[in-house]
């Protein structure tokens, strides 16, 4: 174990006010019993909620519920915040050395987490694409949330990062239809590469069972109302955030007894509540990762000390990213080699 007298230098990344973040060092303690020091590989940018912190638009009246697992500071700021990264544990608990592992954790080089915090990945996982696992998981939340079954008919309203990977895990299932709907056109690429049928909005085959909404605009959520059939479901996984939104409940909705549920991944879904915990869903959505067709949502990357300016850029629409991977030091070359590291 590593001298508990002896500091750890850290540097981190923090919103320290509306649209303005900076990389800050500091020194965090040694692992205690049952923790481990882990020393970050790469972290993704989560595109959406990150802009929404980024942007000081957190509504006060659910800031505590939408803390990250391992934030620092308070919302607007200075604030600690993101939930994607992938490291290799330095030193921790017997068995746990050398051991890659996911980590709902920000932006920092070097962090100490309890190893219940850990999520090991598996050797047929590359640790660049391991960096998805927390999108799998809001994804796997709101398929068990949904309960698609055999045959039904599904649209995916929305075909950024969540929308995306909603559409990656039913290409799987035995459905009867499967869309991802968005207003690009150069979506239809991604969609390509998984595999799905793409459509714009105002082609979009309505009557379906479920549709997940994933847009985060009103004008999204208008239209997958439309698209639901008669009394059929519309799974909301957008943060609207400090956004006003209306939506037409005079019309579809009312008229053909439609319901909105939200999915929101803080709490496993209702329906596997008794039977899975946290835990057990980032195992599962890190082991559905072995699959290629993943790469496809990651799709740039940057070095550490360059993210202030990335997340700007990301922010104010310059840079265009799904998923945009942050690429830490390391100790040697091969540390970030996927192949040397499964």
């Amino acid at each position: 174990m590593t001298n508990s007298q002896t500091p750890i230098h850290a540097t981190a990344y923090w919103t320290t006010a509306k649209e303005h973040g900076e990389l800050r060092a500091e020194d965090v303690p040694a692992p205690g019993p049952g923790e481990a020091l882990v020393r970050a590989l790469y972290s993704g940018i989560s595109k959406g909620t990150e802009m929404v912190v980024h942007a000081g638009a957190v509504p006060p009246r659910v800031a505590e519920e939408m803390r990250a697992p391992h934030q620092e500071g308070q919302f607007p700021g200075p604030v600690k915040f993101g939930y994607l990264s992938v490291g290799v544990v330095e030193d921790g608990p017997e068995g746990w050395k050398g051991q890659r592992v996911f980590c709902l954790n920000p932006h920092q080089d070097l962090y100490v987490v309890p190893v219940e915090s850990l999520t090991r990945i598996p050797d047929d996982v590359p640790s660049r694409r391991a960096v998805l696992t927390g999108t799998v998981e809001t994804a796997v939340n709101a398929l068990w949330e949904a309960g698609p079954r055999l045959g039904d008919r599904i649209a995916v309203v929305g075909a950024g990062l969540v929308g995306g990977m909603v559409a990656t895990l039913l290409r799987t299932f035995p459905l009867q239809r499967l869309q991802l709907v968005d207003l690009d056109a150069g979506r239809k690429q991604l969609a390509d590469a998984l595999g799905v049928d793409f459509a714009h909005p105002d082609e979009a085959l309505a009557d379906c069972d479920i549709v997940f909404h994933c847009s985060a605009s009103q004008e999204g959520l208008e239209r997958s109302l439309q698209l639901v059939g008669d009394e059929g479901d519309v799974i909301e996984m957008s943060w609207y955030a400090n956004r006003e939104v209306t939506v037409p409940l005079g019309e579809d909705f009312h008229a053909r007894r439609l319901s909105i549920r939200a999915s929101q991944v803080g709490a496993v879904a209702r329906a596997r509540r008794h039977r899975r915990t946290n835990a057990d869903r980032l195992d599962l959505a890190v082991s559905l990762l072995k699959a290629p067709v993943f790469d496809a949502f990651l799709t740039g990357s940057s070095r550490f000390e360059d993210l202030p300016g990335v997340v700007q850029s990301l922010a104010d629409g310059t840079l265009e990213a799904l998923c945009h991977v942050v690429e830490y030091p390391a100790t040697s070359p091969a540390a970030h080699d996927s192949e040397t590291l499964r």
